[in-house]
């Protein structure tokens, strides 16, 4: 009987130290660290370009987080590259695209159209690197090892987002938004490099050609699977919807956007390391629920229009809530296939993606016609809604995983 070539001959993996100790998954972490410093530099400029030149917040909103509409495309068409035979070749090639629409925006004078055009296709193909890495990730470190990884990375994009950020407020004071992306490009390069150095290949997997048929078939069993579905939905909607909140930050207080963006993230860091490194996996399935609620009620206090220091503490709360992610990623991992569990986990995080650009679109539509306080009042209690509604799917769904590993 062959051997099971998704777990790895590394000794058992207990803290974030002795993840680090893998090559690999080291190899696999800065290269994701780098590229999220460069995706938040490359955002928060792009945002602020957008915002100077149109003093739109609907095209504000969607710049920051356009991106994410492509995602979904990569989810619907190829995304079945994610668990091909050579998996270090397609993220390192797909890395490489990356760069190349990072650094197509730092060209001087280049036309509004053309940098939507270029953040569209920079989100399809990332949406195949992210299916890609993780599931790279599920296979270099032990499954007991996989919340803790997704933690780390989870803590880790937290925390380069603060600083992203904030380092891209500074920078915007003495830098143009061009000179920011040519940052960017700098830390996409620097990540590519690192990931092409560290990650060897995997080819000992199942022989399966890439393509449109298999991520169809993939996808239909996925959704398909009601369990499945209701860990989807509320892995998607109540984020996006939030993220939707996080996009009016310019458009509600330009002078102290970066400090409420640094706030969210700090609290994601925080809810990541104490939801991911000190809860029992038990314990993380137990609290989802109040941590999705957590991710939204806060934002109610915008209908008020909080003084600054009021509004980053509510912002800073809530950004705890994005660690309900954790116990729900978890669940939806036990209930796919190893061949799969690539395209899936990249499925995963396509349509949260998905959703974080139609949050950030729905948001910077109705900030059009109400002030952008009212319109971050209605999508958290939106989000807050869909949470509580769909509560018993989500029950129902774990009691699928439990009957399946009775049987």
């Amino acid at each position: 009987m062959p051997s099971d070539t998704s777990t790895p001959t590394t000794p058992p993996t207990t803290g974030y130290r002795s993840l680090l100790g893998n090559r690999e998954f080291a190899g696999l972490y800065a290269g994701f660290t780098l590229t999220v410093a460069a995706t938040t530099l490359s955002g928060f400029a792009l945002g602020t370009l957008v915002n100077q030149q149109t003093r739109s917040p609907f095209l504000t909103a969607v710049s920051m987080y356009g991106a994410t509409f492509a995602t979904v495309l990569g989810a619907l068409t190829l995304m079945s590259v994610a668990d091909g035979s050579r998996p270090r070749r397609t993220l390192v090639s797909l890395q490489c695209v990356s760069l190349v629409g990072v650094a197509a925006q730092a060209i001087p004078g280049l036309p509004l159209a053309a940098r939507f055009g270029f953040l569209l296709l920079l989100g399809f193909f990332q949406s195949l690197g992210t299916g890609t890495r993780m599931g790279l990730l599920a296979e270099v470190v032990p499954t007991t090892a996989y919340a803790l990884a997704r933690s780390l990375m989870n803590i880790t994009s937290g925390g380069m987002a603060i600083l992203g950020f904030a380092i891209g407020a500074v920078l915007l004071r003495y830098l143009s938004p061009q000179g920011v992306f040519v940052i960017a490009t700098a830390l996409t390069g620097l990540g590519l490099v690192v990931v092409a150095s560290t990650v060897r290949e995997r080819s000992i997997r199942l022989t399966r050609r890439p393509g449109l048929r298999q991520t169809w078939t993939t996808n239909v069993a996925l959704f398909s699977h009601s369990g499945q579905r209701a860990l989807l939905l509320n892995l998607w909607v109540p984020n996006g919807l939030i993220v939707g909140c996080e996009a009016l930050f310019i458009s509600y207080a330009p002078e102290h956007a970066g400090a409420l963006l640094a706030a969210g993230s700090a609290g994601m860091l925080l809810g990541d390391l104490v939801v991911g490194r000190l809860l029992t996996a038990d314990r993380r399935r137990r609290h989802a629920f109040t941590l999705r609620l957590l991710l939204a009620v806060p934002y109610l206090l915008f209908v008020l229009h909080p003084a600054t220091p009021i509004a980053m503490a509510a912002v800073f709360v809530a950004g705890a809530g994005f660690a309900a992610t954790l116990p729900l990623q978890e669940q939806l991992l036990e209930l796919t296939p190893d061949p799969v569990r690539g395209q899936v986990q990249g499925v995963e995080s396509a349509g949260r993606m998905t959703w974080q650009g139609i949050g950030a679109a729905i948001a910077g539509g109705f900030a059009q016609y109400l002030t952008p306080g009212t319109v971050i009042t209605v999508l958290a209690a939106v989000s807050i809604a869909v949470t509580v509604v769909s509560r018993p799917q989500v029950v129902r769904a774990r009691a699928v995983r439990v009957d399946k590993a009775v049987a």
